[in-house]
């Protein structure tokens, strides 16, 4: 097993996220209900939390809960919301104690009054933290924020605040809901699934992909370490060749 003393702390991913697959099907491997699995991933996200505190990352984050869940059965919903509101209050400390920073992406008004509240109660207690951000992505979905930005931006060039030719990267990237995040460095996902899932699809356009064959209640600190290592030994040409990199 690879541990963090092997990871090169030069040449770390400044911002790593993660879609956090599998509980569902390894709570049915077991007999149990979907919910078993969920109540089992958030210690993932926990230790998960405190080993990238402990290797040192500025950003990590999460897709926690996507557009498309709302689909999901009324008792798995709930369940979740109740989850979060739950590990939002008891993770308060350990963010504190952690300098952690607490934000989120995505449409959060969507979400049931208490989750809403906690949410933003824990955002505010923590945001003088000057340690790693760690985002929720919470009914989040990449065609909808760039659905959202383009709308933001047509309304601008309507009322002559910007040009049609002024719009490159940087004005897109400030009507994202991540604006005040750098793009993603490395992208991992848990349960051997080989897709993207709707997720930060303009800002992964460079990023690493990593896939693992385990489900996320399952996913450790060495399977951590595994990815950036491996991302570490991956040669980032950004469009340009190895001989110009050099």
């Amino acid at each position: 097993m690879n541990t963090i003393e092997e990871i090169d702390d030069q040449r770390l991913p400044k911002h790593i996220a993660i879609i956090m697959d599998g509980n569902g099907r390894w709570a049915k491997q077991k007999g149990k209900l979907r919910v078993f699995g969920h109540e089992h991933g958030v210690r993932t996200v926990r230790s998960t939390v405190e080993s990238c505190v402990k290797i040192g990352l500025d950003y990590l984050t999460l897709y926690t809960f996507s557009t498309e869940n709302w689909n999901r059965p009324k008792f798995e919903i709930d369940t979740l919301m109740k989850l979060l509101v739950s590990s939002l209050k008891k993770e308060l400390k350990t963010f504190n104690k952690n300098n952690v920073r607490l934000n989120t992406i995505g449409d959060i008004k969507s979400l049931p009054a208490k989750a809403y509240d906690e949410l933003v109660e824990v955002m505010e207690k923590t945001q003088g933290n000057t340690g790693m951000t760690l985002t929720l992505a919470l009914s989040y979905g990449a065609r909808e924020e760039l659905k959202n930005a383009m709308q933001q931006i047509a309304i601008k060039v309507k009322n002559n605040i910007i040009s049609p030719e002024s719009i490159d990267d940087t004005i897109i990237n400030t009507h994202l809901y991540t604006q005040n995040l750098p793009d993603v460095d490395l992208l991992i996902r848990t349960s051997g699934e080989h897709r993207v899932s709707n997720f930060l699809l303009w800002q992964i356009a460079y990023a690493e992909l990593y896939f693992i064959d385990v489900f996320w209640p399952d996913f450790r600190e060495h399977h951590l370490v595994e990815a950036i290592i491996n991302y570490q030994n991956r040669e980032r040409r950004f469009g340009k060749t190895s001989e110009q990199l050099n």
